[in-house]
């Protein structure tokens, strides 16, 4: 697979460990005051909504430069919900659905207010709208297929948060960003998720060749 090397670029989600080493004894104090797991993603996914929605609705576009401030505090929420639903017992089947549906929802809302700046083609927006969500269930179905959910590829979720907290902040200082250097950003980040799409569906089949045996086609059934 020589020919993939290109694409093995794992993202900022290797500094996970260490972000999470640091946010621990939090943790800990939360789990010690009966915060639960569920109780956190709740929380995360509702900032998101809660603020795209106000970036939404104002003309002001003064509020992105909050917006880095949001983004980092859900990631850290992000960190937190799951070291509590590992290290702390409180995995559940209805975390596992509230954690990738909120992190889907959260991105959907804090993209999408990017539309109404200055600069930003709303086709573009949606591209990378739709393209996110798509990585996210490429990295979702490794799952379903038998492996483990895959983070692989340039644009996953921190990346993502990186990008869109350094652009609004930087269109909330300018009120917007140049129309090249938004729509050249924008061409961007879907070639890049579309190599995080490859790439977490390669891994999938990559692991999955490893663990699991082959499965015979309908001929080899009935020989």
């Amino acid at each position: 697979m020589s020919e993939f090397i290109v694409l093995d670029m794992p993202g900022t989600y290797a500094l996970k460990p260490h972000f999470q080493s640091i946010l621990r004894p939090a943790v800990a104090q939360l789990a010690a005051s009966g915060i639960r797991a569920n109780h956190i993603t709740i929380f995360a996914c509702a900032l998101s909504i809660a603020f795209g929605t106000m970036l939404l609705t104002s003309p002001d576009p003064r509020l992105f430069q909050i917006l880095p401030f949001v983004i980092f505090i859900r990631m850290a929420l992000n960190a937190m919900d799951g070291m509590l639903a590992r290290e702390f017992n409180q995995a559940t089947p209805l975390g596992m659905y509230l954690n990738e549906l909120g992190d889907v929802v959260s991105d959907v809302f804090l993209i999408l207010p990017f539309a109404h700046l200055r600069g930003f083609s709303p086709f573009w927006i949606w591209n990378v709208v739709v393209m996110s969500v798509i990585a996210e269930m490429a990295g979702i179905l490794a799952v379903m297929a038998g492996a483990s959910r895959r983070h692989d590829g340039p644009m996953g979720k921190s990346d993502r948060a990186l990008v869109a907290g350094a652009a609004g902040l930087w269109a909330g200082i300018a009120g917007g960003l140049p129309q090249l250097a938004a729509s050249l950003l924008l061409k961007i980040l879907v070639v890049l998720l579309a190599v995080t799409v490859v790439e977490r569906v390669r891994h999938g089949l990559r692991e999955l060749s490893r663990t699991s045996p082959v499965v015979p086609n309908r001929e080899d059934k009935h020989a």
